[in-house]
């Protein structure tokens, strides 16, 4: 399995998503500028300019037309997809950390750190189908968390939120209320920051990962703890294969810690781990610093790591690794 490197960020990277077929590789890091890379052979396709600030995490329309992207800038913005062109801005009082798009579009969860005077928040905007329609107002603002919320993404029908962060609960929340549905239990949940969410594609499950070194598998519905992972460094992505009973993890610690000797000893691999016997599998080394995304192809057959190093590595998978027993 030979990766494609594909090199265009010049700052570590934060986030990365494909599009909903599969084709389309988005990209954000600190360097300011999202970009958007052919998800099969890495070629580099465009950029989108206008950030000034760390851009955290970003989403894209069914229809793969519309881009939505966080940044530290204390702004989240929409961009056409093909053109590179900004449709609109969004602008807060503080960094914006998560951006998700409800099932069908119409509605984008943004979460926002707390800075001076204000506290981390949940917000709910309306996603207009005609831009020059759309506007700033929030239908829904959920203040409550301690900390900062790193990931924020939509339950069943859009009906919850599910959100995760520094504080280690997991919270579900009702998106016509606002009001705190359930939360993870402290003794069988995570003991340390929830550095990422990623759902399951068939919407019944997601994984979260953390800092206490484990990934942990939750009923989406209930919050019931389903599997965990343990790995011997802190986590920093997660990712569910869509194809087969697998979630790849990877991390790595802060990078105020690293030192140069560590990609020898293999401690920023990707690491697959059994979804369902909670064994793992194998790895893929290759970064040279923590990995900060993990992202499978909607086909289950490619995925794809970003690193502190400024790479995103795309793997494809060969063939054995299909029939891999356990």
């Amino acid at each position: 399995m030979r990766p494609i490197l594909m090199k265009g960020h010049e700052r570590p990277l934060t986030f990365l998503k494909y599009n909903r077929e599969g084709d389309l590789l988005f990209s954000c890091a600190k360097d300011h500028t999202p970009t958007v890379w052919f998800a099969d052979n890495g070629e580099r396709l465009g950029t989108y300019r206008g950030h000034n600030g760390a851009v955290w995490c970003c989403d894209v329309s069914r229809d793969s037309m519309r881009l939505i992207t966080g940044s530290a800038d204390q702004s989240v913005k929409l961009w056409n997809v093909q053109t590179g062109a900004q449709l609109y801005s969004f602008n807060f009082g503080s960094p914006a950390r998560s951006v998700d798009f409800s099932i069908g579009d119409k509605l984008a969860v943004i979460t926002t750190d707390s800075f001076m005077e204000l506290a981390s928040a949940i917000h709910v905007k309306c996603i207009s189908r005609d831009p020059s329609e759309q506007n700033g107002d929030s239908v829904l603002v959920i203040k409550g968390p301690q900390g900062r919320i790193n990931r924020a993404v939509w339950g069943p029908l859009n009906r919850t939120i599910i959100s995760g962060g520094e504080d280690a609960v997991l919270r579900i929340w009702d998106t016509e209320t606002g009001k705190l549905l359930k939360e993870s239990d402290k003794t069988t949940g995570h003991q340390k920051t929830i550095t990422s969410l990623s759902k399951s594609s068939d919407g019944s499950h997601f994984l979260s990962g953390s800092l206490d070194k484990s990934a942990r598998l939750w009923d989406i519905r209930t919050l019931t703890l389903v599997k965990t992972y343990v790995t011997e460094r802190p986590v920093n992505a997660v990712a569910i294969s869509p194809l087969l009973d697998h979630v790849v993890i990877g991390g790595g610690q802060d990078a105020s810690h690293v030192t140069t000797t560590d990609r020898r000893a293999g401690k920023f691999e990707a690491k697959f781990f059994h979804k369902i016997l909670q064994e793992e599998i194998g790895g893929v080394k290759g970064h040279f610093g923590p990995i900060n995304a993990l992202a499978f192809n909607p086909d289950g057959r490619s995925f794809s790591s970003g690193g502190e190093d400024g790479y995103v590595r795309l793997h494809h998978f060969d063939p054995d690794y299909f029939h891999i027993k356990m």
